[in-house]
């Protein structure tokens, strides 16, 4: 079987309608990389836009990689696993980050940065899954980041869907895979649905190194520390934040039927943004996270020549009320 027939056998292409509301899913499409060695923590501080202080075995927080011109090529979470930093990555772009981050780490001697072999990141919706994994310690994790540490691997509470349902992610270190009690098996699309529910973007080869941070809600997301010190790409990502220089950010959106990722976003004769992801339900309908820009959502908003409608965000974007006509 091909890698292409591979996927498309793991990745179905509908997602189910309602939504589930409990269920599990193993993220083939993440991989975990660990950080080790006595540069870890200056090696990740110069390079990530979070704080290393913040990530410990009680706290595993998003971050972005960024180029020296503040464009993101990689969105992540950073993970405490004793002394070692854990951090998960798209496969499809794991190849061109860990390059880009070897370049840094070569100044960082005894330190390394190896894919987990072993490791596997499944995804949670719903509190039943994570109560059998974590018993009665599952109380531990009330807000988006909070981790525990178990001896088969991390749980982590993630931020949840617009139902306000609670999700999770497993993040195994061994081989063995656990034990769900029968729980319902969710494919690829539906926990992609409960992503784009979540206002949780993904970057792919399109869209890597396209975007400042914060035109993906990432910092909405606590996973933009401003007040740490210099790593690639602060400059621009600090500028945009304290001057209130963001025009354009990461929007939920709903089509008819499915339009290209990529696809250009116009309002009124003029290029409104793009499509950066997408999920295709069982009905036909789609649901897409666009960047789109402030300015262009007050009137109607075409894409592929069908009608674009925004839709909620579980979690709120100040940035669009104070913003100013580009």
């Amino acid at each position: 079987m091909t890698d292409s027939e591979t996927a498309a056998s793991v990745h179905p292409q509908t997602a189910s309608l309602p939504r589930p509301d409990s269920g599990y899913c193993r993220l083939t499409h993440r991989m975990l990389v660990r950080i080790s060695g006595p540069g870890t923590d200056k090696f990740l501080q110069g390079q990530f836009s979070q704080n290393l202080d913040d990530v410990t075995a009680e706290h595993a927080l998003r971050a972005a990689a960024c180029t020296p011109k503040g464009r993101t090529y990689c969105l992540t979470r950073l993970a405490r696993d004793g002394q070692d930093v854990l951090m998960d990555l798209p496969t499809e772009l794991s190849e061109s980050i860990l390059t880009q981050l070897r370049k840094y780490l070569m100044l960082f001697r005894g330190t390394s940065m190896e894919t987990v072999e072993e490791g596997v990141v499944w995804g949670i919706v719903g509190s039943g899954i994570a109560e059998t994994i974590a018993g009665a310690d599952l109380s531990k994790l009330q807000a988006a980041g909070d981790a525990l540490s178990l001896d088969t691997g991390i749980l982590i509470r993630l931020e949840p869907d617009d139902r306000a349902n609670p999700r999770y992610q497993f993040w195994q270190l061994c081989p063995e895979q656990p034990d769900w009690d029968n729980a319902q098996e969710l494919t690829h699309a539906d926990w992609q649905a409960s992503e784009i529910a979540a206002g949780i973007p993904e970057l792919d080869a399109n869209s890597q190194e396209a975007y400042v941070p914060q035109m993906l809600n990432w910092q909405h997301l606590g996973g933009i520390h401003f007040k740490k010190g210099c790593y690639t790409g602060q400059e621009v990502i600090a500028r945009m934040h304290f001057l209130g220089q963001l025009k354009k950010s990461l929007y939920r959106v709903t089509t008819d039927h499915p339009v290209p990722i990529g696809a250009a976003i116009t309002g009124g004769d003029r290029n409104a943004g793009e499509i950066i992801s997408q999920v295709v339900f069982e009905n036909g309908q789609a649901e897409q996270l666009a960047v789109i820009r402030h300015d262009a959502t007050s009137g109607p908003l075409t894409v592929d020549g069908q009608a674009l409608e925004i839709l909620p965000l579980p979690y709120s974007v100040p940035e669009r009320e104070s913003a100013s006509d580009t």
